[in-house]
């Protein structure tokens, strides 16, 4: 069993992926990384990323340093999840270049639908603390989902309607605690 990841262990991997990777290529970090670099979480058990364009020599580099850092990385996305939001590539937030690979969150917007569709008691609570740091809009929540929705058929494990009411909850939640806040001001 591996132990837990902090932020530490991240720049660290970063650096060494850097440095292993044969050629050039972008990796998005997703779920447990984004949050512990973000800074909503302090630990995870996994790191979960996308290869895109995929780094020659990257899956080596990967295979040592599982080992070598006892880190678990999984090759895992929204996409894996959800259809992917038109844009998402655009939405990703650069966080550093290590040699020749560049390092970026995946999408936030992408990230809060594929938590939001899985609903785990973590995933919400990921969902909360990217909304509360404003890394998402309810806007773009709602319009990411009307973008894809004629693409979940692609995905038959899920429920176009539950997500839906899972969205449309999320954002009436936070609607109505805004105008609460309002309204006690």
């Amino acid at each position: 069993m591996r132990s837990n990841i902090d932020p530490q262990r991240i720049n660290q991997l970063m650096q060494v992926l850097g440095r292993e990777a044969r050629g050039s290529g972008c990796i998005y970090f997703t779920g447990g990384a984004s949050a512990l670099l973000v800074g909503w979480r302090s630990s995870t058990v996994d790191v979960d990323i996308r290869l895109d364009p995929e780094p020659s020599g990257i899956f080596q580099a990967i295979a040592k340093l599982k080992q070598d850092l006892n880190i678990n990385i999984e090759l895992a996305s929204p996409q894996d999840f959800l259809p992917p939001l038109p844009g998402w590539r655009d939405r990703s937030v650069f966080i550093s270049k290590q040699g020749s690979i560049s390092f970026y969150h995946y999408d936030f917007t992408s990230q809060a639908l594929s938590k939001l569709a899985r609903g785990f008691d973590r995933d919400i609570k990921d969902v909360e603390a990217m909304y509360a740091q404003n890394l998402f809009s309810l806007a773009d929540l709602r319009d990411g989902f009307e973008v894809i929705e004629p693409e979940l058929i692609r995905f038959p494990a899920l429920n176009p309607n539950l997500l839906r009411s899972k969205v449309e909850s999320f954002i009436a939640q936070k609607l109505n605690k805004r105008q609460s806040n309002d309204e006690s001001q």
